[in-house]
């Protein structure tokens, strides 16, 4: 009698379609990743923090396709001044880059840096790996393994620009690995733009250490590609009266999870994650952060607003962690959907757990339609229905944008939301 056949392990048929960059300085923390990732697996539907989002759709192989979509033309940040570093299918265009040199700042490729003795050789998978804890992250392990290039920013002054990360695809089955290195020494400040596509599973994933004093700022507009799926994971390592401010806004997608991690590990530190998501149709959109607070007088804020229609699902699991000794904490999470039909749902799980008995954290959640009352208002002094639920709904994600320090940048965010709501009205 025959033996039945054994079920694929799916972790090692990913694995096995992989190959490892043979990158001398990273090769450990790769093994150590991919190690990592077999005793792990990859994530079930029965996981804890996938229950909501089905994670087969991104780690089945091979990546199903997408249709390519030529960027639009007036690129978001396009009136920034900003020095841009732009990939294609994953790969640095040299051609359509500026040039990486700029004072206060130096950056490289991953794909390229080869010195034994590099300084990301002690940053590269270090804060994913202490991310893995308490919550398993199998993408972000697969991402330190198989990391294909990415970029490696060292701040060590202030420079005169934001730098401008930009990624294109032009090829339908692009499968992009893309993991960045981000290093802010005592005292300095960055501001980093990310824009385009959001390509293929386990894509992208950033690693940012930001010493004492030090300020980051962070703005990503994830565009108008309808078809791709993705996962996104940053890592945040926060000293002593540092601060880190990231704002993400999503428009379209099949699938788009965005986890972010951060640690504050000195006292007085402040971390502010923001994000607006606009989804229509066969739209799963998931933001899940997981904010630890480590030290005393620490700040951290948690604003995430969600526009649904036509069938679309947001999801939202926030958690704040307070350790013992973080006295003085300051733990702020807010979530909240604006659902314009009765077939979008939201799902969301927020989370306090709490060590220091002197704190002061709250969480919220709401899920709702259109204010009938706001919206009689309008139409009664003239204002067409369709034109009144678009002033209503840019109300409604007002106060995620506010998050973004730059006044230029929430302007172009505002914009951006406004011509995702006229392309729908149309």
């Amino acid at each position: 009698m025959a033996e039945p056949a054994t079920k694929p392990n799916p972790t090692e048929v990913m694995i096995a379609a992989r190959e490892m960059p043979q990158s001398g300085w990273s090769m450990a923390a790769r093994k150590d990743a991919l190690a990592r990732l077999r005793a792990m697996g990859l994530p079930e539907r029965r996981d804890e923090y996938w229950k909501f989002t089905r994670p087969d759709t991104l780690t089945q192989m091979p990546a199903p396709q997408a249709a390519v979509f030529d960027p639009d033309e007036a690129p978001i940040f396009g009136a920034v001044d900003r020095l841009r570093i732009v990939f294609v299918d994953g790969v640095f265009d040299a051609d359509a880059s500026d040039d990486l040199t700029m004072e206060g700042v130096t950056i490289e490729r991953l794909a390229e840096a080869d010195s034994d003795l590099h300084w990301a050789r002690d940053l590269y998978g270090a804060l994913e790996k202490r991310g893995q804890d308490p919550v398993a992250r199998p993408l972000a392990a697969a991402n330190t393994a198989f990391a294909t290039d990415g970029v490696m920013i060292h701040v060590t002054g202030q420079p005169s620009k934001p730098i401008s990360l930009i990624y294109h695809h032009k090829s339908e089955s692009s499968d992009a690995i893309l993991h960045h290195c981000i290093k802010l020494d005592a005292g300095t400040s960055l501001t980093l733009l990310e824009n385009g596509p959001a390509a293929a599973r386990f894509n992208k994933a950033m690693e940012i250490e930001v010493a004492d004093g030090a300020s980051f700022n962070h703005v990503r507009a994830q565009g108008r590609d309808h078809e791709r799926r993705a996962a996104t994971h940053m890592f945040a390592r926060l000293g002593t009266e540092s601060s880190f401010k990231s704002f993400t806004l999503t428009a379209n997608g099949v699938l788009t999870r965005n986890e972010v991690i951060i640690e504050l590990t000195g006292d007085d530190a402040q971390a502010h994650v923001a994000g607006a998501c606009v989804g229509d149709g066969a739209f799963h959109h998931d933001d899940t952060v997981f904010i630890t607070h480590d030290a005393a007088n620490c700040e951290s804020r948690q604003v995430f607003k969600k526009v649904l229609c036509n069938g679309a699902t947001g999801v939202f699991q926030g958690k704040i962690l307070v350790k013992a000794g973080a006295q003085k904490t300051d733990g702020y999470q807010i979530s909240q959907s604006l659902l314009l039909d009765g077939d979008s749902q939201f799902l969301a799980k927020p989370e306090l757990e709490i060590y220091a008995d002197d704190v002061a954290c709250s969480h919220g959640s709401t899920s709702g339609a259109i204010d009938e009352d706001a919206l009689f208002y309008l139409r009664a002094r003239g204002v067409p229905r369709a034109e009144a639920t678009d002033m209503l709904t840019l109300s409604f994600l007002a106060e995620a944008v506010e998050e973004i320090e730059s006044e230029e940048l929430r302007e172009e965010i505002n914009g951006r939301m406004a011509e995702w709501l006229a392309r729908r009205r149309g």
